[in-house]
C-alpha cells in the first residue's frame, strides 16, 4: 500500500541503518515490541568498517532475532526494497557522501542525518539534491522523531522509562516538531500528561540549515486528517518561526498550533549568547525569542507567557477543541508489551552464545530449514535436498540436487592409495575406531588434496570478472609462479581423459542454462595442454567450476554472494563429504580382512642420512 506524501512513518515502516549501532537498533525494537508491532521495523544493518557482515543478533521482545549485516548500503538497499529509511549514524566526516548515495536510490524516500558537525555548504548541497529528487532529510544533528505506536528512529524518545511514561506505544492525536532532540523527550511527557499523547514528533536538528524545517512537517501534520493539534517548539536565533507565522496568516495552516520559542533568557545577558545548537543565537532583533514568540502570536498561534505555562495551555487548548468536537473522545487505553530488561530464568531475557539458523530439534519434531523432517521423508526429498536445506537454508532447484549428489558419487573414492584413503587405512589397521580412521584421513583434505575446489572456483571467477582471456589468465599466473587450481593430473591425461570430469561436463551442458565459467575453463585448458598433455581441468577444478555456474544460474545469488560461499569453504565440503563415504569403506573394509598393524616397506623409502662424522662435526670437545 502507498503511503501519502504526508505520512513519512507508520507501523509497516522498516529502516536501513547505516554504522553498526547495536544499543539503537536494540531501543528500536524494543520500542517495535512495547507497540504490540509483529515485526521489526530495522530491515539491516550496514558496517561499513567491512569487519563483520552476515548478522547482527537482537532481541524482539523475549527471543533473539537476527537482523541481516552487510558491509556497503548499495547491498543492503538492493536486498530490501521495501525499506524507504535510511538512519545514518556516519560521522560528520562521511555523512554528506552517505546521505547522497541514499539519497539516489529510488526506493529511499527519508534519510535521517544524526552526525553533528557537517560543513554548511554540505548540508545545502544534500538541501537541493533532496528536494530535486521529491524526498525528505531530517537532521543533521538530530536524535530523529517518533510516531507512537509505530516507528522510532535511533535513540529518539529517550529510556524505556521514558517511552512508557510518554505514553508513545500508541498513537494521540498531536503533531509536534522541534528543533532540539533533548527537549523533544520533555516536550512529549507534557504532551501526554495535557491531552491524548502525541501523534507524531519529530526534532529537525539544530544546525543553521536543517535538512527540513519546522513549516515543511507542520504542513505535513496540517495534511493529515489523524492528526487535529500541533505543537512546536522553536529557539532564538534563524527565522523559520516567521515561516510558520505567515503560513498560518495565508491560511496554509488551519489546525490549532500552540508554540513556544526558547531563549527568552537571553535578554538578561549582557551580550550575544550561543546556545547549544549552531543555528541557535540570534543574530538582530528579529531573531530573538521574544521577537518571533509575538509574531507567532500575533498571527494567530497560542503562545504562553513562559515555558512555565507551556503545559496548562496544552490542556487548555485540547480541551476546548474536545469542547468543540474537533478531537473526538480519548481513546482507549492500550497497555504496553512488556519488555524484559536483563537475565532472569523466569521473568527477564538472556543473551545466547551459539546460533542455528539451518535445523531445530526443540518442538514436536526436527526442522531443516524450517522444513519438518516428516515432510522431507514423506514427499521423497533427496540426499541433495537434505544438503540444500542445511548447507545453503533452502530447497535450491531440481539441477542444483542433482549435481550435488552427482559430485557426492563421483567423489566418494578414488582409490587405497590417495592422501585420506591411505591416512584411513593405516589408522584403521592400527587398531583405531571408524571416527579416528575417517578423522585422520579427513585431516590430509587441504590445499593439496581436495582443496583446489574452492580454489578453482576463485581464481577462475575472478579472471572472468576482471575480464582476462584464456590466454592473459595463464600467463598472469605463470608470471606469479602459481599453479592453476584445478588444472593438472598425477596419471590423467589428454589421452588417458578423466572420465568423472567428462560426466561433469557433459552434465553441465545438458542441464545449466548458464555454463559461461566452465567455457572459460574448457578454453584454458586448451592452452595448458598444449604445453604439457597432463595439465588438464581434474575433478576438484570441475566440481568448484561448475558449482560457480549453477549458483549463477539460480537468479538466487547476487555475486558477493557466491564468493561468500566460496570463501566459506562451501564448495570443499561437497569433498570432505563425498570422500568421507570413502573413507568409512575402506576402515569397514580393513576390519572384514582383520588387518594387522601397517608399516611401510623399506624398499619404498630412499634413506639419505648423514655421515657420522657430518652429525657431530659441530659438537665441541669435552
Amino acid at each position: 500500500m502507498v503511503k501519502p506524501d504526508y505520512v513519512l512513518f507508520d507501523k509497516d515502516t522498516t529502516a536501513i541503518i547505516f554504522g553498526n549501532q547495536e544499543a539503537a537498533v536494540q531501543r528500536m525494537l524494543d520500542f517495535d515490541y512495547l507497540s504490540g508491532k509483529e515485526s521489526p521495523s530495522v530491515a539491516a544493518v550496514v558496517n561499513p568498517s567491512g569487519g563483520r557482515k552476515g548478522f547482527t543478533k537482537v532481541f524482539f521482545g523475549w527471543h533473539e532475532i537476527l537482523i541481516p549485516m552487510y558491509n556497503n548500503l548499495e547491498t543492503a538497499v538492493e536486498r530490501h526494497p521495501e525499506s524507504d529509511v535510511v538512519i545514518n549514524f556516519a560521522s560528520f566526516r562521511s555523512a554528506y557522501e552517505v546521505s547522497t548515495e541514499a539519497l539516489n536510490y529510488p526506493s529511499i524516500k527519508t534519510v535521517v542525518i544524526i552526525a553533528e558537525g557537517l560543513p554548511e555548504r554540505q548540508t545545502r548541497e544534500l538541501i537541493a539534491l533532496r528536494k530535486k529528487l521529491g524526498k525528505w532529510i531530517i537532521g543533521p544533528a538530530t536524535v530523529g522523531g517518533f510516531v507512537p505506536g509505530a516507528f522510532k528512529i535511533g535513540n529518539a524518545g529517550g529510556a524505556l522509562s521514558n517511552l512508557l511514561m510518554s505514553k508513545l506505544y500508541r498513537s494521540g492525536s498531536v503533531g509536534f516538531v522541534s528543533k532540539s532532540g533533548g527537549m523533544m523527550n520533555e516536550m512529549a511527557n507534557m504532551i501526554s500528561l495535557n491531552s491524548d499523547g502525541v501523534y507524531e514528533g519529530v526534532a529537525i536538528g539544530g544546525d543553521k540549515y536543517p535538512g527540513s524545517t519546522l513549516l515543511e512537517h507542520l504542513l505535513r501534520y496540517e495534511a493529515n486528517p489523524d492528526i487535529k493539534m500541533m505543537v512546536v517548539l522553536g529557539e532564538v536565533g534563524g527565522t523559520d518561526e516567521y515561516e510558520i507565522a505567515d503560513a498560518i496568516k495565508k491560511g496554509e495552516i488551519k489546525k490549532t498550533v500552540v508554540a513556544w520559542v526558547t531563549g527568552t533568557c537571553t535578554k538578561v545577558f549582557p551580550s550575544e549568547v550561543q546556545f547549544g545548537h549552531a543555528g541557535a543565537m540570534a543574530r538582530g532583533e528579529a531573531e530573538t525569542a521574544d521577537a518571533k514568540n509575538a509574531a507567532l502570536k500575533e498571527a494567530g498561534a497560542y503562545v504562553p507567557s513562559s515555558y512555565d505555562d507551556l503545559d496548562d495551555l496544552i490542556r487548555e487548548v485540547y480541551e476546548d477543541l474536545r469542547a468543540k468536537g474537533i478531537i473526538i473522545e480519548e481513546r482507549e487505553e492500550v497497555e504496553p508489551q512488556e519488555i524484559p530488561a536483563g537475565y532472569n530464568p523466569q521473568t527477564m531475557r538472556k543473551a545466547t552464545n551459539i546460533i542455528s539458523t539451518i535445523s531445530d530439534d526443540r518442538g514436536e519434531e526436527l526442522l531443516y530449514a524450517g522444513v519438518p523432517i516428516s515432510k522431507v521423508i514423506s514427499e521423497g526429498y533427496g540426499i541433495g535436498d537434505v544438503i540444500s536445506l542445511l548447507w545453503f537454508k533452502k530447497r535450491l532447484p531440481v539441477y542444483v540436487t542433482e549435481f550435488l549428489e552427482l559430485a557426492l558419487k563421483i567423489t566418494a573414492d578414488h582409490g587405497p592409495c590417495v592422501s585420506a584413503a591411505h591416512n584411513a587405512i593405516v589408522t584403521t589397521m592400527a587398531g583405531k575406531d571408524l571416527t579416528a580412521a575417517v578423522a585422520s584421513g579427513v585431516l590430509t583434505i587441504g590445499p593439496r588434496f581436495g582443496g583446489a575446489i574452492d580454489d578453482a572456483a576463485r581464481y577462475f571467477k575472478k579472471a572472468r570478472e576482471r575480464g582476462l582471456t584464456p590466454g592473459q589468465f595463464v600467463d598472469e599466473m605463470k608470471a606469479k609462479n602459481v599453479n592453476i587450481p584445478g588444472i593438472g593430473h598425477r596419471v590423467k591425461s589428454v589421452q588417458n581423459p578423466d572420465m568423472r570430469v567428462k560426466l561433469l561436463e557433459e552434465w553441465a551442458y545438458a542441464n545449466l542454462p548458464r555454463h559461461e565459467l566452465l567455457d572459460f575453463a574448457v578454453e584454458v585448458e586448451k592452452i595448458t595442454t598444449a604445453k604439457r598433455n597432463n595439465l588438464i581441468l581434474n575433478v576438484d577444478g570441475c566440481v568448484g567450476i561448475v558449482f560457480v555456474d549453477i549458483l549463477r544460474s539460480t537468479g538466487i545469488y547476487a555475486e558477493d554472494e557466491i564468493d561468500e560461499i566460496i570463501n566459506m569453504g562451501t564448495l570443499n565440503g561437497i569433498f570432505v563429504l563425498g570422500r568421507t563415504i570413502g573413507m568409512i569403506g575402506h576402515y569397514l573394509d580393513q576390519k572384514r580382512h582383520h588387518s594387522r598393524l601397517y608399516r611401510h616397506p623399506w624398499d619404498d623409502v630412499l634413506y639419505m642420512l648423514p655421515s657420522e662424522r657430518e652429525a657431530l662435526k659441530y659438537r665441541k670437545a669435552e
